[in-house]
């Protein structure tokens, strides 16, 4: 794979390769300065090179492949396909794309699951320039007949070691081996597995490959601590952070049932506060997502399904109450805060005998935590509803199967319809 050559840093999206059209979209957004991803990526990109991005969520990564893709189409008359591992991610994607999209006369199509069908299939009907989908959703499609994947001409898969973890490369395969094989590919991802690079080596040709920062790399302007709590001081060392933070905050934990729990807890502590995992239905999420970014909950609580699927500015904490199970995980929660060069602090509260994880983070990040003692006025002890037999049985399925119901809004054009629908439930699904 080549590697690419030095970008200055003084680099405008206006001596990118953008056709003025674009350039005109990206101006009355008041867009002014590239990301490195997007610096790095366009040039190469825009002119048809396959592209392999190494870079954490948040770096800017949906317009460094949305523009080129969008450039291409508009001059080729081709079509795209981006596949992504969560519904947030790929709502973000279409209804970040749609502001581009309009002005050029492109459609899109958003296969997600917790979204009706029959819509999806109409919009499937009327020919869309781009699908935006999850794996399994898309495949689904596929195998009814609804979407043919021989006219795509690029191919982006965003979040692909993401979507390793949750178990979609074999229906990945599948589709890539439905797609022509003359077409463009790009491929962002956090890290570069032994699976991301026999992918590459097998499906890409000659691509050009850009890191804009080492795996592990957590944002400049994000402070960090560790609190080492047991079990059942948690939830008080909980309410005592959250009455000396007073901004909007991120609480993740590793469990939906545990997520439902802490969420209960913090809203009888007099906080406005909402819940997203697995369990909740795609309205449900979109519901408490769109309530955490316009102050009707001050606290948002999480499992690592949504770890990469918010992007929600002015976040001022976020608080671990679990250590995740996985060290890269750590990067991503953190990441919700101190984002666009805000600052942001993380607090996570370690068990005794989580000392390893710690070391674990400390080695990936390749930095030393401060280890903060305990107040001395911790609040009284609050007890959490009790987890029942089915929680403890789920403990250890970090992506278990949801029963979705309903979908969200629409952003491109003239598809501004929501849709709801009872449906069978898969692993995909849950996604």
């Amino acid at each position: 794979m080549n590697s690419t050559e030095t970008v200055t840093q003084d680099a405008s999206f206006h001596n990118l390769g953008i056709a003025p059209k674009l350039l005109a979209v990206v101006d009355s957004l008041k867009l002014s300065t590239p990301t490195p991803i997007q610096r790095q990526a366009i040039p190469h990109a825009i002119v048809g090179k396959d592209v392999i991005g190494v870079a954490q969520t948040g770096t800017g990564k949906t317009l460094a492949f949305g523009i080129p893709m969008l450039q291409r189409i508009v001059e080729t008359g081709g079509h795209g396909l981006i596949l992504l591992p969560t519904r947030e991610l790929a709502l973000q994607v279409y209804e970040a794309l749609g502001s581009f999209a309009k002005p050029l006369g492109l459609r899109g199509a958003l296969l997600i699951g917790g979204a009706a069908m029959g819509p999806q299939i109409g919009d499937l009907r009327r020919g869309p320039n781009i699908v935006i989908a999850t794996p399994g959703r898309l495949f689904d499609h596929f195998e009814q007949g609804n979407v043919h994947l021989d006219n795509v001409s690029i191919l982006i898969l965003d979040e692909a070691d993401r979507m390793l973890d949750m178990g979609f490369w074999p229906q990945i395969k599948r589709i890539i081996a439905a797609v022509p094989t003359e077409r463009q590919t790009m491929l962002f991802s956090a890290t570069l597995s032994k699976e991301i690079m026999e992918l590459a080596t097998k499906h890409m040709k000659s691509p050009v490959s850009i890191e804009v920062a080492p795996p592990g790399t957590t944002a400049a302007n994000v402070s960090q601590e560790f609190f080492i709590v047991r079990k059942d001081e948690k939830v008080r060392l909980l309410e005592s952070v959250l009455s000396k933070y007073y901004g909007p905050t991120i609480v993740f934990t590793r469990t939906k049932y545990g997520a439902t729990r802490v969420m209960k807890g913090i809203r009888a502590m007099g906080h406005t506060t909402a819940e997203i995992h697995s369990n909740r239905s795609l309205a449900q999420r979109r519901e408490a997502l769109d309530g955490f970014k316009n102050g009707k909950y001050r606290v948002l609580v999480a499992t690592d399904i949504a770890a990469r699927g918010l992007d929600v500015k002015g976040v001022e904490l976020v608080v671990n109450f679990d250590i995740p199970s996985q060290s890269e995980d750590y990067v991503h929660r953190i990441g919700r805060t101190a984002r666009a060069g805000a600052e942001g602090h993380a607090i996570s509260f370690a068990m005794p005998d989580e000392k390893r994880s710690m070391r674990d983070i400390e080695r990936l990040i390749r930095k030393q935590i401060t280890v903060s003692s305990l107040p001395n006025d911790l609040p009284p002890a609050r007890a959490l509803p009790a987890e029942g037999g089915r929680a403890a049985r789920d403990e250890h399925r970090r992506f278990p199967s949801a029963r979705p119901h309903n979908a969200g809004p629409r952003s491109f054009k003239p598809y501004n319809r929501a849709g709801s629908s009872a449906h069978r439930t898969s692993r995909s699904h849950a996604r």
